[in-house]
């Protein structure tokens, strides 16, 4: 190694990759609003179609798992029954995700602790109610109060995942560096 050569502290170099990630996670964010308020922006037949399509492709790979065999009528009973619960869970997925990008996207900038735990959750249940609202301007489309908990209880999870991960690195790295 050459005496020009720059030697960074671990300290440092933690940090860097530590805004690296916030600045990957915020471009992931971007990304996630944009596919929230595009679902958020088709009117009601439309979203209704796809959770149609989405939780009939499910129900058709279910039968194929379990071998087949279903009349249409039993699997259009299906789809039914779980198009409702499909719908669902795709919001509080993508509110989970989101909990996890809003985590990321702040790490480096807030130490743990209330103060970060509050900002994430605030945040996603902001985005939550402003997505709720948006519904209420397209065709046969509401928001409701409801899903917007539900959304940020998905936010929710998402930060618990994601905080649990953070300290799971941590440990893993305090192991590393003690060998």
């Amino acid at each position: 190694m050459n005496k020009d050569s720059k030697i960074i502290p671990f300290d440092q170099k933690n940090k860097r990759i530590r805004v690296a990630v916030s600045i990957v996670a915020a471009i992931f964010l971007v990304i996630l609003y944009y596919m929230i308020f595009s679902f958020s922006e088709q009117d009601g037949e439309t979203s209704g179609h796809l959770s149609h399509e989405v939780t009939k492709w499910l129900v058709e790979g279910w039968e194929k798992l379990i071998g087949g065999g279903w009349t249409e009528e039993i699997k259009n009973g299906w789809i039914s029954y779980w198009e409702h619960p499909v719908r669902k869970l795709a919001h509080f997925s993508e509110y989970a995700v989101m909990g996890i990008l809003v985590l990321l996207v702040w790490n480096p900038w807030l130490k743990k602790g209330w103060k970060r735990t509050l900002l994430v959750i605030g945040w996603v249940f902001v985005s939550a109610a402003l997505d709720e609202w948006h519904q209420t301007f397209i065709a046969d489309r509401c928001g409701t109060f409801w899903d917007v908990l539900l959304d940020t209880s998905g936010g929710c999870f998402g930060f618990l995942v994601g905080s649990l991960c953070l300290k799971l690195a941590e440990t893993i790295k305090k192991k590393k560096t003690i060998l």
